[in-house]
């Protein structure tokens, strides 16, 4: 591998040999776009791809279900990047750049040879992916369509104060010259001066699962993140297994092989090649989306997109380890899933009567301006309002019964639902005005001010030494109670049934803690203190059954307690929690997986936030040692994704199996 330690500067241009700050973060802004467009034009192209109902044999029908998650991987590996410019970004001082100019890009905004536009999958934009993501030296030619309108060269004679643009053939040239800018501004100021910014503006695996969402403290961590990139895409010398040269150019020989099989075959869609909303002035180039449906089904996609630029450049304006952080990368994560659906969705419209010939597209359509907002109150407000817009514009689209439609507003659905239940706007009744008179937003809870037997559905009995708390919903029926205290729990009686008195307080207390739901729980009244957090976060794995958490949890950003057993079958009608399905359906699962990642933690307690993804797996962020039923260690963790569909080959960790079997939470 060719790393940017021996890496060969080119010399056609001023480079950036006399590094300032101001020159890194300038280059650093271009970097994050070249990212940035490029993830853009991979979903286009992914989005216009058919569906195996849509005109293709079984074998060109599994051909284009394993492009679409291909390009749909390279895409997420351009995230990933991105993320780790943004924390280079943030590591020098500077504020991350999160715009970019619109599609088509003028001649001269990037390099000669760097042509970026958005154009459905097709043997020239496949080609065109190849040549963008060739290694240095490589001969391959550049799509037919995509070549640049004319050659020139960027650099100057000489470095200027005011930042100028590098001149580059390939992308992996770039960030090699990036590089040794870096280590010009070390050597010259030193490390702490040069990563003066603060980690924790920067995003790491607490709040995402990207690969590269590592902190950059030093070169070392820069130069790693560099050389990751240069490795994964661009620039990856020769035919690097798994790179994204190496990826397209197999997906090109399959695609060559079914053409030539069949002619006829066509695996996508017409989508327009630059689509835009408003009568360009430049039409040149440009398709005017002009049919009702395809405006506003992109409009809806292009609002989506913008939003979650919004909330990620948000995450970057709030230190970790505040919930704001967190909870903003989640919710633009599901932003782009909503936009993906409507993005699929537009490339099968018609794009108007000036353009007969194709479909339309998501546009992409960026704002004047994407820079984050000041943290607090205010931004809160614009993102839970901003929501519902998007929520409403969704429900009234002309083709809202359209399957991609619906599940696209579904997910919209379910994220405004989450942001006006857990984005704090300082009161409660103004979180109750924000969601006021909005169909479908998430009710807020009434609060009991007086003595109760029954609050939100939780059974509270007073004794003399303690509350106890029977919370029905989580009860999986695992008798510890019924059992070990059978004079307090009275099983099958009509009428009351739990007398917390009937026995010593301390010996109910250890029962009440036995319970692995937490459908039992309680609160002490002589002073002493309530349950605490386990000094060990752990979720056991039952066989042929569910999870079993202890820890402080948050469990979709509420307060769970100390024990929960949540599903893992996907069959269970309280979801996230265990109702006994999996022996109805015969749920087959082992208990006893074998053993991953098991290197200890620095910190084995916390906070451990659990966050169901809409019809996906279970999002665990913190501390956490995964066991198996007898109490071997399968794995540590501070990030995964739990199977809850059941059906993952990777159990207990999620393999995306649920997306392909219509799992529904």
């Amino acid at each position: 591998m060719e790393s940017l330690g021996s890496a060969e500067i080119p010399t056609s241009g001023p480079g950036l040999r006399h590094a300032t700050r101001e020159a890194l973060l300038h280059a650093l802004y271009e970097a994050a776009e070249i990212e940035h467009n490029l993830m853009c034009t991979y979903l286009y192209a992914a989005f216009s791809l058919k569906s195996p109902d849509e005109g293709l044999s079984g074998a060109e029908a599994d051909a284009v279900a394993r492009w679409r998650r291909e390009i749909t991987a390279v895409a997420i590996d351009e995230m990933s990047h991105l993320v780790a410019v943004w924390n280079i970004t943030s590591a020098l001082g500077g504020a991350p750049r999160f715009g970019r100019t619109n599609f088509p890009l003028d001649p001269g905004y990037l390099p000669a040879r760097i042509v970026v536009k958005l154009a459905p999958f097709n043997e020239a934009s496949l080609q065109h992916f190849v040549y963008l993501e060739r290694p240095v030296g490589s001969n391959e030619p550049e799509g037919v369509g995509f070549e640049p309108e004319r050659v020139f060269q960027r650099g100057l004679s000489a470095e200027r104060l005011t930042p100028m643009p590098i001149d580059y053939s390939t992308v992996g040239e770039f960030y090699k010259v990036l590089g040794e800018g870096l280590r010009v501004l070390v050597a010259r100021v030193g490390e702490a001066a040069a990563f003066a910014g603060d980690p924790a503006l920067q995003l790491s695996s607490t709040e995402t699962a990207l690969p590269w969402a590592r902190p950059v403290r030093c070169s070392q961590t820069a130069m790693e993140a560099l050389d990751a990139i240069i490795r994964q895409g661009e620039g990856a010398p020769g035919h690097s297994a798994g790179s994204h040269f190496e990826r397209f150019c197999a997906m090109r020989a399959e695609f060559q092989a079914l053409k030539a099989a069949n002619p006829a075959f066509a695996p996508s869609h017409p989508a327009a090649v630059n689509p835009v909303l408003r009568r360009p002035p430049r039409p040149e180039g440009r398709v005017w989306l002009e049919t009702e449906s395809a405006g506003t089904t992109v409009d809806v996609a292009n609002a989506a997109y913008g939003l979650m630029l919004r909330l990620l450049a948000y995450s970057y304006a709030v230190a970790a380890p505040h919930a704001d952080k967190t909870l903003a990368v989640d919710v633009a994560t599901g932003l782009m899933r909503a936009m993906a659906q409507f993005g699929q969705h537009a490339a099968r419209l018609p794009a108007g009567p000036s353009n007969p010939q194709c479909n339309a597209g998501m546009s992409f359509t960026t704002l004047r301006d994407a820079a984050a907002f000041p943290p607090g109150p205010g931004a809160r407000r614009f993102f839970i309002e901003r929501l519902l817009e998007l929520t409403r514009a969704a429900a009234g689209l002309p083709d809202r019964a359209a399957a991609r439609v619906q599940e696209g507003t579904r997910l919209l659905q379910s994220l405004a639902e989450r942001a006006v239940q857990r984005f704090d706007l300082a009161t409660p009744s103004a979180v109750a005005g924000a969601a006021a008179g909005t169909a479908g937003a998430a009710p807020t809870a009434a609060q009991s001010t007086e003595p109760t037997q029954i609050v939100d559905g939780v059974e509270h009995v007073e004794g003399r030494a303690m509350t106890l708390i029977y919370e029905r919903r989580r009860c999986i029926h695992a008798r510890f109670c019924v059992t070990g205290a059978p004079r307090v729990f009275l099983a099958n009686v009509k009428g009351p049934w739990i007398h917390p008195d009937a026995i010593d307080g301390e010996r109910l207390v250890a029962i009440a803690q036995e319970c692995p739901s937490g459908a039992i729980r309680y609160r002490r009244k002589d002073g002493r203190p309530d349950e605490t957090a386990p000094p060990v976060n752990l979720a056991a794995i039952r066989e042929n059954g569910p999870y079993a958490f202890r820890a402080p949890l948050l469990l979709d950003g509420a307060n769970a307690g100390f024990r929960a057993t949540l599903c893992r079958c996907g069959a269970s009608k309280k979801k996230p929690f265990c109702d006994g399905s999996h022996h109805d359906i015969q749920f087959s699962a082992t208990g006893e997986p074998a053993s991953g990642q098991t290197d200890m933690l620095a910190v084995r307690d916390g906070a451990l936030a659990i966050d169901p993804q809409p019809d996906g797996p279970l999002q665990v962020k913190g501390n956490l040692e995964i066991t198996s039923g007898t109490g071997r260690v399968v794995a540590r963790v501070t990030t995964t994704y739990l199977c809850r569909c059941g059906g993952s080959a990777k159990k207990p960790f999620c393999d995306g199996t649920h997306a392909r079997i219509g799992f529904r939470s």
